[in-house]
């Protein structure tokens, strides 16, 4: 459900405010505070230079329990040493004095340029600005979702309200994310609420169950961020998440959201012009079906491919070649939409080049590989090369 935001679950409320980090004047700060203290997860960057504000989340999600998110943007507080650390702190305690809440329990984000270092002033300024605006409407969660964009050139939101028993849960998030968007988990910040209720070690569960298959299937261009955070909070107004049936319920929800969420990041690719998929499935095991998908998706001579709307099979094949998965060339099967390009170790027969090629000129362009050694399968998705992806990052500020 597109009207749902990271407000629309009971419990939550959003404020946002311009502070004068960004260089074009929008929206910088963004807060998400829970009427209450609420059960917390998170997952994080594994990038070794990852930035300040993930060694503070990491020490405050710890005990499970969170008040609150702040997160700013235009300055990602990355490699800013021990001043930078202090800098997370004080978002956070300067958060936690405007709502009553305990420094500990505010997680803190940061998404921009790296290396230089933020402008606490201004950063205690949007504090108070957006605490002074918090709202529970739907307006409020969609400027949360704007205030966190950096090159980004859409809104992303997801929701899904379902029902546990006689009682209605609504999952909801938004995130951003569009370059330097690379598995584990993609140059992303996301933020997910629930009015379920559920025990620390239940979600965060639950919540890695959720991020694995989606945004840890995701790349853009293979460069993995310094500032990936995955928070939710469940506010446990609604009701309980019990029992196997409750959970298996609550985590289809919760996998829905995320993979529509995923999908826009891939869509939203810097240059994007097109979403491509790349499933591989008769591996010999989950990692071989990662490896394999994974190659393909990264190439950029089939990314570049994909853009020139050009069905080149063979960039396909040299990409999955180089991999150390275990197959016979001459088991595999490569299609495209459907449509078998190449199999027994040649082109296929008769192939209809000229609707081949409408495929590939799709907005989703889907490539299926079946390697014809087993049963593992896996996905990822990705988007088309483009210059503009170039000129974007060749032109942004350091």
């Amino acid at each position: 459900m597109s009207n749902l935001t990271i407000t629309s679950a009971q419990g939550f409320r959003a404020g946002t405010a311009t502070c004068g980090i960004k260089q074009s004047g929008k929206t910088d700060v963004g807060i998400l505070v829970a009427d209450s203290p609420c059960t917390a997860a998170a997952v994080f960057t594994s990038n070794r230079f990852c930035g300040a504000p993930i060694v503070v989340g990491r020490e405050h999600v710890r005990r499970g329990r969170l008040r609150a998110i702040v997160v700013n943007s235009g300055c990602s507080n990355v490699a800013t040493g021990e001043r930078g650390v202090a800098d997370a702190r004080a978002m956070c305690a300067h958060l936690a004095a405007a709502i009553g809440a305990r420094p500990t329990e505010v997680l803190p984000s940061s998404t921009g340029v790296i290396g230089e270092f933020l402008p606490m002033a201004k950063v205690r300024v949007g504090i108070d600005a957006a605490a002074a605006v918090l709202s529970a409407s739907v307006r409020a969660g969609r400027a949360f979702a704007e205030a966190i964009m950096t090159t980004d050139t859409r809104v992303k939101l997801a929701g899904e309200r379902f029902r546990i028993g006689r009682t209605t849960v609504t999952v909801a998030g938004c995130c951003k994310g569009s370059g330097m968007i690379a598995p584990n988990m993609a140059t992303m910040l996301g933020y997910l609420t629930t009015d379920a209720g559920l025990a620390p070690a239940q979600l965060r569960r639950l919540l890695k169950a959720a991020v694995e298959p989606t945004f840890n299937r995701v790349t853009v261009d293979e460069c993995e961020s310094t500032s990936d955070t995955v928070a939710m909070l469940a506010s446990g107004l609604a009701c309980a998440v019990t029992g196997g049936t409750a959970e298996a319920r609550f985590a289809a929800g919760l996998r829905a959201v995320c993979e529509s969420l995923a999908y826009q990041i891939a869509a939203d690719g810097e240059g994007a012009t097109r979403v491509l998929e790349v499933a591989v499935r008769g591996a010999r095991n989950p990692r071989d079906a990662h490896a394999a998908a994974r190659a393909i998706a990264v190439s950029p001579l089939v990314k570049t491919a994909v853009h020139g709307g050009d069905p080149n099979w063979g960039r396909i094949v040299q990409a999955l070649g180089q991999t150390r998965v275990t197959y016979r060339p001459e088991d595999v099967v490569v299609r495209l939409g459907g449509t078998i390009l190449f199999r027994k170790g040649a082109p296929a027969p008769d192939l209809d080049r000229r609707a081949v090629a409408k495929l590939m000129k799709a907005k989703h362009v889907a490539i299926e590989v079946d390697l014809g050694a087993g049963r593992a399968a896996d996905r990822v998705l990705t988007c088309d090369l483009s210059r503009e992806y170039v000129t974007i990052n060749a032109d942004y500020h350091t």
